[in-house]
This record gives C-alpha cells, structure tokens and sequence, in this order.
C-alpha cells in the first residue's frame, strides 16, 4: 500500500511516499491456497543501490517528458513559472522554503532554532543520496497490532496539525516542527497571506489518488479475498455463501455507517449518553434530507425558543470623531486577541 503526500513538517511542497510492504512475498500454491515466503530486511549497502538506481531511473523519466534540461555541468527545470493561471509560482516557493506573497517575497521563511545542530550519520536501513532519500527502519511484527495501527495512522497523517499551530502577538502564524531539524529548527513563522500560500502549493491534482494498492492487494488482484480479512475482491468466499457462483465478480463489504465514521474520524460516539457515559443511546432514524431537516429544525426553534434572545447587530454607521458631553468615543477595543 502506498500513500502519497505532498507535505512536508514545515508545511513546505515535498513530495515523499510512504510504503507500507509485507515482509515477504504471497503466492498461488498448487492446492488453491496462498504461501507466504519471507525476506530478509535490507542490508545498508541494499538500500544505498536501491535509492541510487531510483534516483536515476526518476531523473531519466524527467528528461524525458522534458521536465529537466541538462547541460555537461549541471541540470535545471524546464517550467512555465510565469504561467500567472497556475500553482506553480506558489509551489516553487514551497519547495525552496521561500516566501511566495506579500512584500517579503522571495526570501527564506522565518525560522527558530531552540536546540544545537545534530551531526548524526546515516545507518542500518538508511540511504540519501543527491537529495534522493530511502528509510526502511521501521518494521511491525505479527503479534503488533497496535504498533501496525499507529504505523498506519502516522503514514495516513493530515498535513497540519492544529495542535502546533498557533498565532502569535504580532499576527504571525507560528507552527512548530514534530521532530527538530537536524540544526535545531523548532518552530516555523510565516504572515497570514503567505500561510495561505503554504497551504495553496499542497492542494493535489484533481482526480489523483494518494492512496493506491499494488501486489496481493490490488483491487483486481485474484489473491486480495483470500488474504484480507474482509475477503473483499475477486473470487471470494462470502461469494460463495451468498449462493452467487460468478467467481470473476469482486465482492465489495458494506461500507460503514455516518455514525461509524463520526466516531472514526472525530472521536464522537453519540451511542453514549452524555449525563450516565454509558452506551444506551439507539439510532431512530437518519435524516440527510436538506429540506426535511430545515423543517425540523424550525419546528423546534418555534416550540422550544431558547431563553436568551439572539443579540443582532446594530446599523452601520460612520464613527464619531468628536467628543461628546455624556461619553468619550473609545476605539482602542481589546477583542480577546
């Protein structure tokens, strides 16, 4: 399983794949069933030559498309930046850790290092190569469910985290990084417009999926049922139990409910009663139809009025400049920030 992420921990353009492999190689035996053949983890030397010939194979297939122009010395990109209808001028930026908008255009966003530069050196399952790197460390035995969920989660992770996110007293956005860099960068500063930006350089492509399925696993695959256990796919057993003897059509489980994502996703349950915390609250009814619910809705705003009535805002109107007998004209409001 491999997903692709356009994000880096500044917030910049990077563009990096997790890959998520078995440990071993699944295969057809000869009685309809699978075998599974284990491999050894890669040696340091192993991933050296690995990242070395993907660096090369993705630098030829740049060339090719016309990408990326070399010369005898060096090589550089062959873009449109000036193409105003495009991202490209934002995701250049991005890349470089650049300031993309506003009067600081150009130069190199603002950062804090709070710790002393890190000299350590590449080992075990670890390979960089001319900006090209290769990670292969991180491993989930059988018996690790919990550390295969989290594995999951990490590699599956949204490209912000609201938790290290916060404004500062001069109106700059301040992010700080989940792991320092290696000369002790921790946190991150840009302007509001640029924040913007930032955000604007990690949009994907539309219709590209960042979540794609290779091997055993491939949605076409005539493996997939046999070793998942939702047995989802071509020729699988639930299939069979169901009386359907198509062995060619893919089985497809049902997916989960809104209340089952509700709680996947934010972590509300609403199974659970809010006064006793215990899980006695059924579903009735679900209701996703817009003007069935406005309805409802303005029923129970006729039935049930709140006791505080709605403060609404007053007219608009040009501010005071002079100052009056009764009162003095203040604008100096602290709004909380």
């Amino acid at each position: 399983m491999t997903l692709i992420q356009r994000f880096g921990s500044a917030l910049n353009l990077n563009i990096h794949f997790h890959m998520l492999f078995l440990e071993g190689a699944i295969s057809e035996n000869t009685l309809g069933g699978t075998s599974f053949t284990r491999i050894k983890a890669p040696s340091h030397n192993d991933m050296v030559e690995l990242v070395h010939t993907i660096s090369y194979r993705i630098a030829q297939y740049l060339e090719k498309v016309g990408l990326v122009e070399r010369d005898m010395e060096n090589s550089y990109l062959n873009m449109p930046i000036d193409d105003e209808d495009s991202l490209l001028q934002l995701q250049g930026a991005s890349v470089s850790y650049r300031i993309a908008i506003g009067p600081q255009q150009g130069k190199k966003v603002f950062t804090l290092q709070t710790l002393p530069a890190s000299t350590e050196g590449e080992y075990g399952q670890l390979a960089n190569i001319s900006g090209f790197s290769l990670h292969a460390g991180v491993f989930a035995n059988a018996d690790e469910p919990e550390k295969l969920e989290r594995l999951c989660r990490y590699i599956s992770r949204p490209a912000i985290s609201e938790k290290r996110l916060s404004m500062t007293q001069h109106g700059k956005v301040r992010y700080e990084l989940k792991t320092p860099y290696r000369d002790g960068t921790t946190h991150i500063f840009f302007e509001p417009i640029d924040f913007i930006g930032k955000l604007a350089a990690l949009l994907p492509p539309p219709r590209l999926n960042l979540t794609r399925f290779f091997g055993v696993f491939a949605p076409n695959s005539n493996l997939r049922a046999q070793v998942t256990a939702s047995q989802r796919g071509k020729n699988s057993p639930r299939l069979i139990n169901e009386g359907n003897e198509q062995s060619n059509k893919a089985y497809h489980a049902r997916g989960m409910s809104w209340a089952q994502r509700l709680k996947r996703v934010f972590n509300i349950d609403i199974n659970e009663c809010e006064k006793c915390q215990q899980h006695n609250v059924g579903v009735i009814a679900c209701i996703i139809d817009s003007v069935v619910i406005q309805k409802i809705l303005a029923h129970l705003d006729k039935a049930c009025p709140t006791s505080e009535p709605v403060m609404q805002l007053p007219p608009l109107r040009a501010s005071p400049d002079e100052q009056h007998d009764a009162f003095i004209v203040q604008r100096d409001f602290n709004f909380g920030a």
